[in-house]
């Protein structure tokens, strides 16, 4: 033990000690352990410990990337003309990558720090720095072994259909006795998310700014701010992830697209017209601006001069009122502003009257179940067509097997290997699709009944909807913007074809043959 004369100064000494993870930091006593030992040491040299940083992060090797390193050596730089210790546990707590344990050193030295290891013995002679570079290799030999080992494990549990990285929005990670852990729907977040994928899918949802606002809107749903934002990253991460199909695949580990054990959201037809949309022409972003007081901005348009109606609220003497208006620069109609009353008033009026009469609604009730039947017998052909195509997907599949056996240049095999793997992920989607063509016995009901209702009454569904609803009925009910005129008031009505199919049937005059002359008269 070193003792100190009355004018010996106690010489100042910091502690570093580290852990893998944050889990060994909560669930053990790795780092508790470290600073009390660490802490015994310096009181048995006779040191006066300043401060102890802690890191539970590896940082990969480099020490850089481990905050409570970074905030060691800021310190020290904060403290010039001081000499100090720094005790640390062990050789592997310092640093287990060769190169950057040589460099940490370095940092030290030009510090003028002195390390001091509870479990080995520094020594600055030719002979110690070389055992001393042997015991850092060793540790980085383990760090790379165990990574190495964890690779192969997960690898291994992908290959088998298990997702093994973080759970995503939708799932969580629940134990189950024959799987270990697996992926579950996490309600009401995956319903509230498989909404959303399926309306972008259909078109429901037409951009990516719609369905950002449609998730904003729901409470249940987690989001990235305090002011319940979700960041556009995370919604192009949700339209992308193809673990939503319940399938996965880990293309850095070349393991293909393969079924998971996991409960899908969406079909793989689906993610399949998702990635579409994405790729193909972009959507115009939704209009920040369209809210709950004017539902009909953007879809009525100036007569005079056919754009969009613009909407605002005026203050009068007492209070404020809302218009739309036409804010087109050179137009007739230009900043002449219309009562909000008198434009909505209108339309409910159009809407309205696009509800077919009983005997009409019975005449459609029935179309709809002729051409259901006839959809079905489509499918049943369909889904044949789909076996063939699978079955001529088996053969050439064994066909570019036979090649790769046969082939000894890397570049062709390599290429071979790439169509297979392309036509296994064919497969998948046909037998998907195989599966999902012919609905279950029973279904009619459930596939016709939404399609009637809003038929029946898209008046009655458009006034109790939320905003994005009444944005559908829009599109489902009219084939294109309506245009409004000042002066006489809404133009004819372009609707979409099954209303106006009705009001072809409700208008023909349909003239009854009279008997006489056509066949002869019987008693």
């Amino acid at each position: 033990m070193k003792t100190h004369g009355k004018h010996d100064e106690i010489e100042k000494a910091v502690i570093y000690c580290r852990v893998s993870s944050t889990k060994q930091k909560i669930e053990g006593s790795g780092l508790e352990s470290q600073e009390h030992r660490c802490r015994q040491y310096a009181d048995l040299h006779g040191y006066d410990v300043e401060a102890v940083f802690p890191d539970d992060a590896s940082g990969g090797g480099d020490f850089i990337n481990r905050p409570g390193m970074v905030a060691l050596l800021s310190y020290l730089d904060a403290q010039p003309g001081k000499n100090y210790v720094v005790i640390f546990d062990d050789l592997k707590r310092f640093a287990r990558d060769t190169e950057f344990h040589i460099k940490l050193r370095r940092e030290f030295a030009k510090r003028c720090a002195r390390i001091e290891c509870l479990n080995f013995k520094l020594d600055d002679s030719p002979e110690g720095k070389f055992v001393e570079t042997i015991f850092a290799a060793q540790g980085e030999l383990e760090r790379e072994q165990n990574r190495r080992q964890v690779i192969q494990k997960m690898k291994a549990r992908i290959e088998k259909g298990y997702w093994v990285f973080q759970a995503p929005i939708g799932y969580r990670y629940v134990s189950d006795r024959g799987h270990g852990k697996v992926l579950a729907r996490d309600e009401p977040v995956a319903s509230i998310l498989a909404e959303a994928l399926e309306g972008y899918a259909c078109g429901h949802l037409q951009s990516q700014a719609e369905v950002k606002r449609f998730l904003e809107e729901r409470p249940e749903f987690p989001k990235d701010t305090p002011s319940g934002e979700i960041r556009w990253q995370r919604i192009q991460r949700y339209l992308t992830q193809i673990i939503y199909t319940g399938y996965i695949e880990a293309p850095k580990w070349d393991v293909s697209l393969r079924q998971g054990h996991h409960e899908p959201l969406i079909s793989l037809e689906s993610f399949e017209k998702i990635q579409e949309r994405l790729n193909g022409r972009a959507k115009a972003p939704a209009r920040k601006d369209i809210n709950e007081d004017f539902p009909l901005r953007g879809f009525v348009l100036c007569d005079d001069c056919g754009n969009p109606m613009t909407s605002c609220w005026s203050k009068g003497r007492n209070k404020h009122y809302p218009y739309y208006l036409c804010d087109t620069r050179g137009c007739a109609s230009n900043r002449k502003s219309i009562p909000r009353d008198r434009i909505e008033d209108g339309f409910a009026e159009i809407l309205q009257s696009l509800q077919p009469t009983r005997q009409l609604f019975t005449l459609a009730k029935g179309m709809f179940i002729d051409a259901w039947n006839m959809w079905l017998s489509e499918a049943h052909r369909s889904k044949d067509e789909i076996t063939h195509q699978l079955h001529n997907a088996d053969k050439q599949i064994g066909t570019l097997l036979e090649r790769v056996l046969e082939a000894d240049n890397a570049a062709v095999i390599k290429a071979y290997e790439a169509k297979i793997a392309k036509l296994e992920r064919e497969k998948l989607f046909l037998s998907e699709k195989a599966s999902a063509i012919i609905p279950p016995k029973g279904r009619q009901g459930e596939f016709i009944e939404p399609a009637l209702r809003f038929l029946a009454n898209p008046w009655n569904l458009y006034e109790n909807g939320n905003l994005l609803f009444k944005r559908t009925v829009l599109r489902l009910a009219f084939a294109e913007p309506l245009r409004y005129s000042l002066k006489s008031g809404y133009r004819t009505a372009k609707t979409t074809l099954p209303f106006k199919l009705l009001a072809d049937i409700s208008t023909l005059k349909s003239e009854m043959v009279e008997p006489r002359g056509v066949e002869p008269l019987t008693s």
